[in-house]
């Protein structure tokens, strides 16, 4: 089974991201969520943004001290803001063995790339139809699939509502997309051994 890491969104470390974990653990693997806010749960999206602004780059160095102490041969995943520190660990750690990048993308190309993507690095993207934010990474998202390959890497996007669809405790959740997100998941998983 695969070793998870998985970084919270905006509104921090919620009940609805811990239930997802569960989701995943109940499939067998293992799941760490480091809570880069230290307790604190934003009140909106809008809230969390401007707590990571505030952080600035202690945001960055409480994922890297997250991850210090596990091994290297992680799968990296994260929900919106988390992705990208996901994403990150995923084309920057030697070792990783996948990705899990839910609602959100970061361009492999151009002046926000975190750099070229691992040859051969399995990823699954995950998504929202009417989500404005993921709209706008959709290209990003599709360019990861067509440059890393259809073999590697996978994107599916729901019919859901909103950002954050996958949150059991907000408002946007989807109950039937985000149990499809997990039995994908836990399928991808399954196959990285």
């Amino acid at each position: 089974m695969a070793e998870v890491v998985l970084f919270h969104h905006a509104q921090g470390l919620t009940e609805g991201v811990r239930a997802f974990a569960e989701g995943l653990r109940g499939a067998g693997h293992t799941v760490h969520t480091p809570d880069l806010f230290d307790g604190v749960l934003p009140e909106s999206i809008e809230a969390g943004l401007a707590l990571i602004r505030e952080l600035g780059d202690e945001l960055g160095q409480r994922a890297d001290k997250a991850v210090a102490e596990l091994p290297a041969d992680l799968v990296y995943a994260g929900f919106s803001v988390g992705e990208s520190i996901a994403q990150r660990f995923a084309q920057t750690r030697a070792g990783a063995r996948g990705a899990l990048l839910y609602e959100s993308c970061i361009p492999v190309t151009g002046e926000w790339a975190f750099g070229e993507w691992p040859q051969g690095l399995p990823v699954q993207i995950h998504g929202a139809e009417h989500d404005e934010f993921f709209g706008e990474d959709l290209p990003a998202a599709q360019e990861l699939v067509e440059i890393a390959g259809a073999d590697v890497a996978e994107l599916f996007v729901y019919p859901a509502g909103g950002h954050l669809f996958t949150d059991s405790s907000l408002p946007a959740y989807d109950a039937d997309a985000t149990a499809l997100v997990i039995e994908r998941s836990a399928a991808f998983l399954s196959r990285l051994g």
